[in-house]
């Protein structure tokens, strides 16, 4: 699928030009070396690129037009080495609508105790210029994120990671194409919503296409290519059956669909997409073994015409790129409630991507009562263990909102042996009875993007720089706080 590599981040320092040229020159000497340590640091998931150090409006001004209309940067990282009067950045600041990091550091780690004078103290002024240029920034009320710690350190590295691969999802969200085949199921209310709202406001294009687009498109394509597919799914997962004919006639079907989707897909640009077992006219089976691939490549998906959150699965593996884990379509199934352990069973009639999957699927066929088309082949396995985060977005009419529940996926007690789907059993926090009734409080969907490498902090950072509410249940969540959190939050996006 179509990514861009050559996304990269500015690296912005501020400064003044009352400091004479041979201060600036230093400036510039600390700036590009922090830059290139920071390439260096193997954390950060894009280059950051060094610009020169600002010194004036215009300069500022000119810059910040430069990022927004560069379609690689992905955002801006700013530094105040010096002291830089912060009207300076009015004008810049204006026009900026990328993701704005303010990181608040100093060249040198260490008070030089024995040997500091004042040229020193007069360079090294990020102690007092970064508060000049947070107070423009919070009068302005620009969304950024504000970073503190030593550039050298691991931890500031990591958190300009995260932080960095939000802006990333920004990016991919405000280009994101969502396409839908069949509408959303009959009825059914929360998968639905304003997808005007969702261009304006997320920048998602969600358009829909006939399940007969996808026909076509299977039937163009050459048996020589399924082989090949088939191949590839013997290399990579477990065959399970006891009638060759019957697997591998309905294995090859869904290897000739994801053959086609994948195609599809990629003619027209979109990187997520929704399907609805309400409408399979013309197809032999409901996508399975199919779509859990596509998301194993790094589509987002959403059941049953749910686009919000294949939006939201796509936006969580491009945070998630490259990093050990993974994210997929997922809902809360049904539950364990044995009082003092109560738990979730997440799973989905076919489709939970195997990147998150505890050992080697296996691909098997099975039945399935929905749809009233062919048994289809798909992955069976158990979810590994560990955090992971469970996500929805909602149209809450006026506005989105993101809810998010930290969770700890277990290793089952007991195996599954009858239940052909893949699967994961979590311990939600605080506990099912608080997460579940701030999760029906805040009205959060039964479908959700779930990832055991994204946490809470990323989905924050992208709802900061989106400006879209976000609500987080998590270990320290109380029901009496949860429910005030909801009544301010109301008052602040309605206002």
């Amino acid at each position: 699928m179509r990514q861009n590599r050559e996304q990269e981040f500015w690296f912005l320092t501020g400064s003044q030009e009352l400091y004479g040229a041979e201060v600036l020159k230093q400036v510039t000497v600390h700036s590009r070396a922090i830059v290139e340590e920071l390439n260096k640091g193997g954390q950060l998931p894009r280059q950051l690129v060094f610009k020169p150090v600002l010194t004036t409006a215009p300069q500022i001004r000119k810059i910040m037009e430069e990022a927004v209309s560069d379609g690689n940067c992905a955002g801006v990282i700013a530094w105040m080495h010096t002291f830089s009067p912060a009207k300076m950045w009015v004008g810049g600041l204006s026009v900026l609508d990328k993701p704005l990091l303010h990181l608040h550091t100093q060249f040198n780690e260490k008070l030089p105790f024995d040997t500091i004078d004042m040229d020193f103290m007069n360079l090294n002024q990020s102690a007092h210029g970064d508060r000049e240029f947070g107070h423009i920034t919070a009068r302005m009320q620009v969304p950024r994120t504000v970073i503190t710690g030593h550039w050298s350190h691991a931890t500031t590295q990591a958190r300009m990671a995260v932080w960095m691969r939000s802006a990333l999802a920004v990016a991919e969200s405000k280009n994101l194409i969502i396409a839908r085949f069949g509408d959303n199921m009959r009825e059914v209310a929360v998968t639905d919503g304003d997808k005007v709202d969702a261009l304006i406001k997320l920048g998602w294009s969600v358009p829909t296409y006939a399940i007969g687009d996808l026909v076509a498109y299977r039937e163009r394509v050459a048996t020589s290519d399924v082989d090949s597919l088939i191949d590839h799914y013997r290399a990579k997962f477990n065959f399970s059956y006891s009638d060759e004919h019957y697997f591998f006639k309905h294995t090859r079907d869904q290897a000739r669909t994801e053959l086609a989707l994948e195609q599809l897909l990629d003619d027209i640009g979109a990187t997520a997409f929704s399907t609805n077992f309400q409408d399979l006219y013309g197809m032999e089976q409901l996508p399975g073994l199919a779509v859990q691939n596509l998301m194993a490549k790094g589509y987002g998906f959403g059941g049953e015409g749910d686009w919000k959150t294949a939006g939201m699965v796509r936006l969580l593996k491009v945070m998630g790129e490259g990093l050990a884990g993974g994210a997929t379509f997922m809902e809360d199934y049904t539950y364990h409630l044995e009082e003092g352990n109560m738990l979730i069973l997440g799973a989905h009639m076919l489709e939970i991507c195997p990147s998150i999957a505890r050992d080697k699927p296996t691909i098997e066929v099975h039945p399935l009562s929905i749809g009233e088309r062919e048994d289809p082949a798909r992955l069976v396995f158990t979810g590994r263990s560990g955090q992971a985060i469970v996500a929805a977005l909602v149209d809450m009419g006026k506005r989105f909102r993101i809810v998010l529940n930290e969770i700890e996926a277990i290793d089952p007690p007991r195996t599954f042996a009858k239940l052909p789907v893949a699967r994961v059993l979590w311990k939600p926090l605080p506990d099912l009875i608080t997460s579940s009734e701030a999760w029906i409080l805040a009205g959060g969907g039964h479908h959700t993007a779930y990832s055991d490498v994204v946490t809470a902090e990323y989905l924050r950072h992208f709802a900061e720089m989106m400006q879209v509410e976000f609500v987080d249940i998590g270990a320290e969540t109380t029901i009496a706080k949860f429910r005030n959190e909801l009544r301010y939050s109301e008052g602040y996006w309605n206002k």
